[in-house]
């Protein structure tokens, strides 16, 4: 390849990002499940410098007390509690042009029947927009939320490529060595939900609900960024859980984690009592402002994820989904 030629190539790969970084596509590589198109996404570049800052070696080393963290920490959920207040409704639609939101796939669509941001930070789907893959098959389950999911065999899978927090297992995230036990070594599905996505999540199966546990923490950020450094980021954050009994994968646990500047994560009360019958699909919780991660964790040989959801995986490659699509399907049981 001549001068001439490499000049030209690289003048095209500066360019790309010129238009990158106005498009605000400068997040984590995913790929749209939809088209099989390989994506950026959308992310502010102050929120991206600011990852970059703050998870990485050097900072991980120097700040051994997290104080730059809890100070970060503390803004973001003053910020939080500042999008229930009438005053921030104003934020709503600069909101959704800067992330380019379809309002035609939500309820109410009119962003001044909106009376808070926090309002409409938990709108709604408007109905038939996310169609449930196979409602009738419970041996088939789905994606929990309009989110990027990473998919691994086993935990261990997932720590070696995606999750790189030091001390994160199964025990660690639930606190409890019985469910640890349980999980530890199955199958394991990561979501990951930012700011401008849709954030209510919704059952993988249909099943009976045996436990339910809510956990205090902190609020840290869930980007690729921060999951994949040293910081132990999913097991300090506030999560809520449930344990789902199933005919057709066994015991599901489904984890909800909250993350920046999100002012809750909440269960539903009827998904809080063991016994209530839950439907695949049916909505199970609300996540308010910020961005936020969902870990679903499976009984070893209970499912086999989508093909078209593995490799992309095992490259650290997230695949853009949206709550309802297929996840995997219950291994058939050995007569």
């Amino acid at each position: 390849m001549g001068i001439t030629a490499l000049l030209h190539a690289a003048a095209d790969y500066l360019l790309s990002w010129v238009k990158l970084i106005q498009n605000r596509e400068i997040g984590w590589l995913t790929i749209n499940r939809k088209t099989g198109e390989y994506m950026r996404e959308q992310q502010p570049l102050t929120k991206k410098l600011k990852l970059l800052l703050l998870f990485n070696p050097l900072t991980t080393w120097l700040d051994t007390t997290h104080a730059m963290r809890l100070y970060l920490h503390n803004r973001a959920i003053q910020e939080g509690k500042k999008e229930a207040s009438s005053a921030s409704r104003q934020r709503i639609a600069h909101f959704v042009d800067f992330f380019h939101i379809n309002m035609d796939q939500f309820e109410p669509a009119d962003l001044s029947a909106y009376t808070t941001f926090e309002d409409f930070f938990i709108r709604h789907h408007k109905p038939g927009t996310r169609p449930i893959h196979a409602p009738d098959d419970p041996r088939a389950a789905v994606v929990v939320a309009d989110s990027r999911v990473v998919v691994y065999p086993s935990v261990a899978e997932s720590k070696e490529i995606w999750i790189k927090g030091a001390d994160f297992s199964i025990t660690n995230l639930v606190m409890d060595k019985k469910i640890g036990r349980q999980f530890g070594d199955g199958p394991v599905a990561s979501f990951r939900l930012s700011p401008q996505d849709y954030h209510r999540y919704h059952s993988p199966v249909g099943g009976v609900i045996k436990l339910f546990r809510s956990m205090p923490g902190d609020y840290y950020e869930v980007d690729p960024v921060a999951i994949r450094s040293g910081v132990d980021i999913l097991t300090r954050n506030a999560r809520d859980y449930v344990v789902i009994e199933t005919e057709e994968f066994g015991e599901v646990l489904f984890v909800a984690i909250g993350a920046s500047q999100v002012g809750t994560v909440e269960i539903h009360e009827k998904w809080q009592k063991p016994g209530a019958r839950i439907g695949k699909g049916d909505e199970l919780g609300i996540f308010q402002f910020g961005g936020s991660s969902i870990v679903v964790a499976f009984q070893r040989g209970k499912i086999e994820f989508d093909e078209d959801l593995i490799w992309p995986s095992k490259q650290a490659i997230a695949v853009d989904v949206e709550v309802g699509m297929s996840l995997g399907r219950a291994v058939p049981k050995v007569k």
